[in-house]
């Protein structure tokens, strides 16, 4: 687990599947409240995909609209092989990516990930806030293809598998690339921090 990144507890994660799956369920079955639960918990994370993307309000929120109405439309074909969240990311990256046309478009770690340590005083607040924007400077600068595994990974908190199932990239490729940003990162932030 990265320090910098602030993580979801994984101990819920089995919850939280069992929580999707249901919900599903219950969509299926026409219920209008369930997929309302469903859209306001992925929200968030549509919506940071979105801007790394479009880079703006008004084509993000096309483009969480666009999806929510993909995921409600295909909702039935979910056969829960994966989690729900990666089946999810996975129609939102590949109607980014269709909607983008180019893979250049994309730029690492949304404005609101929070990477400050809430418990921390004013001097490690102001350090926390200098390291947060040399971090986000330096994704700017990777490779769009690492920069994008190193969010899933990190930011999104995904296994190696599920950005396979999501990117469509080989397991050995998606370990490779995130190796090499993680590498290229390191030795960044130690020219800008020294």
């Amino acid at each position: 687990m990265n320090p910098f990144f602030k993580h979801d507890s994984k101990k819920t994660s089995h919850d939280s599947d069992h929580s999707d799956n249901t919900l599903v369920k219950a969509v299926c079955n026409g219920d209008s409240k369930a997929f309302a639960q469903l859209v306001s918990k992925y929200d968030r994370r549509i919506r940071a995909l979105g801007m790394g993307f479009f880079k703006n309000q008004t084509d993000c929120d096309d483009f969480v609209q666009e999806v929510f109405m993909k995921i409600f439309a295909n909702i039935k074909n979910f056969r829960g092989e994966s989690k729900f969240s990666t089946w999810i990311m996975s129609i939102g990256y590949n109607t980014a990516i269709n909607s983008v046309k180019r893979r250049k478009e994309y730029t690492s770690l949304p404005d609101n990930a929070e990477i400050a340590d809430p418990a921390a005083g004013p001097e490690e607040t102001q350090l926390q806030a200098i390291t947060a924007s040399v971090i986000k400077d330096s994704l700017k600068e990777l490779p769009e293809r690492f920069a994008m595994c190193l969010d899933m990974y990190f930011y999104y908190d995904m296994s190696y598998n599920e950005i396979s199932d999501i990117t469509g990239l080989p397991v050995n490729t998606i370990k490779s690339h995130i190796f090499r940003a993680k590498k290229m990162l390191k030795e960044r932030l130690e020219n800008q921090l020294n």
